[in-house]
């Protein structure tokens, strides 16, 4: 549970993430290095008054995670050049006074085929029907089961080792909130309350596996995956999304 005053640090937290987002957005085409988004998003999050919240944790050497085609999540940036079709997923974490906000939006690289840009679309439904569910009185799994529906309705996988969060004080909090699952289990949904929503789903199977670098999750059957995530806060009301950007507004996308 959140304070107001808290919430207000997060706020702040969350605009940092939605403009580097839409900085990386406008920089992602063919032949740019990941490390130069890195570099960028480090940039644009320091001149912001913020400070990249993956960088260091855990050991991870970067300040974002840029995950290319049939990398999940975690993909570590470095100098692979982006090639005409990639699915390029950024996710982005912030702290501003000790608070977090945490985003992720997947991005197509020149002219993708139409599986990828399905898959995207697909990924961001799945995150909006999600969002629809954090409401007072729902519980965790209302949230897990919109989304499982939406993804294995439109024959695409979700991924079961992954999934949202809570977020405040730690990048990472309790509950966690799983992309699939029955619904009306788990703790049940307040006000003050603030969540880190994060669907990851693959154009074929769900299975993945992690690489020797510890770090770069990829799909287990070579297809491809795409990423959104949004930190939104339950108000009496409903939904507030703490990282949603201006250019994004009305669009389930970030």
């Amino acid at each position: 549970m959140k304070t107001s005053t808290e919430l207000e640090l997060m706020r702040q937290a969350g605009k940092v993430v939605a403009g580097c987002l839409a900085e990386l957005r406008s920089r992602v085409a063919p032949g740019v290095r990941t490390i130069d988004l890195d570099r960028a998003a480090e940039r644009y999050i320091r001149r912001s008054g913020g400070k990249p919240a993956f960088k260091g944790y855990r050991g991870y050497p970067a300040s974002i995670c840029v995950s290319v085609n049939s990398q999940v999540v975690h993909g570590i940036p470095g100098p692979l050049r982006l090639a005409d079709g990639d699915v390029v997923s950024l996710d982005v974490g912030v702290a501003v006074n000790g608070y977090h906000a945490d985003a992720a939006t997947t991005v197509l690289a020149g002219t993708p085929d139409p599986v990828a840009r399905r898959l995207v679309a697909v990924t961001e439904e799945a995150l909006a029907r999600g969002i629809g569910r954090v409401r007072p009185g729902c519980r965790v799994s209302d949230i897990s089961h919109a989304i499982q529906t939406c993804v294995e309705g439109a024959g695409f996988g979700v991924v079961r080792e992954y999934g949202g969060h809570g977020i405040g004080r730690e990048i990472h909090e309790e509950p966690e909130i799983p992309n699939f699952g029955l619904p009306a289990c788990g703790p049940l949904l307040r006000p003050g309350m603030v969540l880190a929503l994060e669907p990851r789903v693959n154009a074929g199977d769900p299975g993945v596996r992690l690489l020797e670098d510890g770090w770069t999750v990829v799909t287990m059957d070579g297809s491809l995956s795409a990423h959104c995530e949004h930190t939104v806060a339950i108000t009496p009301d409903g939904p507030e999304i703490l990282t949603l950007s201006l250019d994004r507004v009305g669009s389930t996308m970030i």
